[in-house]
């Protein structure tokens, strides 16, 4: 280990990311934080260019990697079109804002936060918990905790220089996995949508998230006649409508 930066190891009892990444903006000291998951591997400028880009853009209070998939096995046929449930995201070679009012954000492996934006913003319990021993429902704490910065008045960038090697099991493209995780990202839609929302605003959003997810399975279901068993990225995109339909009802039990 190098000995001039300090490593420090800290034991968070709750389980599950979301306690991991607050333990972390507790006890880290200097003005970025950057969360990798046991799975990604970060090329060897990954913390220079982070900061750099930082510095750079005083307003971004988050910023992405570009996520490379490094898969064990073949994927399936359109696996680009469910890849970023698995957290690969390449988003070309130039530095472009996300548009958090669209939920399209950075997932949280390869993701660095300031930690003023951090603190001034995201609540001390997020209700979206994400995967806990395994359990993959209710995904989606990572974006809720940027919709609070985003709110605050932060800005949310993708930065292409940080890259990201994303390490994906063969198990991970299984069927069940898939189905699975794509149930927990839809499960998380309705939510998220409300964050900004106010309390006028919130009954239409659930009405108009239950009712455009419906939408959305039935011409599914009718351009992709016939492939919902045979086609695991029909199967994925159909499971993630019927979640994120389901969400509305998710959020008011939460």
């Amino acid at each position: 280990w190098i000995k001039d930066c300090p490593l420090r190891y800290y034991f968070e009892p709750k389980q599950g990311a979301v306690f991991a990444r607050r333990r972390t903006v507790q006890e880290a000291q200097g003005t970025f934080i950057g969360f990798l998951d046991d799975d990604n591997i970060p090329a060897s400028n990954w913390v220079a260019t982070a900061y750099q880009f930082g510095q750079a853009y005083p307003q971004a209070g988050a910023f992405g990697s570009q996520i490379y998939g490094d898969l064990e096995t073949t994927p399936p046929d359109y696996f680009d079109r469910i890849k970023p449930f698995l957290a690969i995201i390449e988003r070309g070679s130039k530095s472009k804002l996300y548009d958090p009012e669209k939920l399209v954000l950075p997932p949280g492996a390869g993701l660095v936060i300031r930690q003023q934006a951090w603190v001034e913003n995201v609540p001390d319990e997020l209700v979206l918990q994400g995967p806990v021993a395994g359990a993959l429902s209710a995904k989606g704490e990572d974006s809720e905790a940027l919709l609070y910065i985003s709110k605050g008045g932060w800005e949310i960038w993708y930065n292409p220089e940080m890259c990201v090697y994303h390490k994906i099991h063969k198990s991970r493209l299984e069927r069940n996995y898939l189905l699975s995780l794509a149930r927990g990202c839809g499960l998380a839609t309705c939510h998220l949508r409300l964050i900004n929302a106010s309390p006028l605003q919130k009954p239409l959003i659930i009405l108009r998230n239950f009712i455009g997810s419906g939408r959305r399975i039935v011409r599914h279901l009718i351009k992709y006649r016939g492939q919902v068993k045979s086609d695991i990225v029909v199967a994925c995109e159909i499971e993630f409508y019927k979640s994120s339909m389901m969400s509305s009802f998710y959020y008011t039990q939460k």
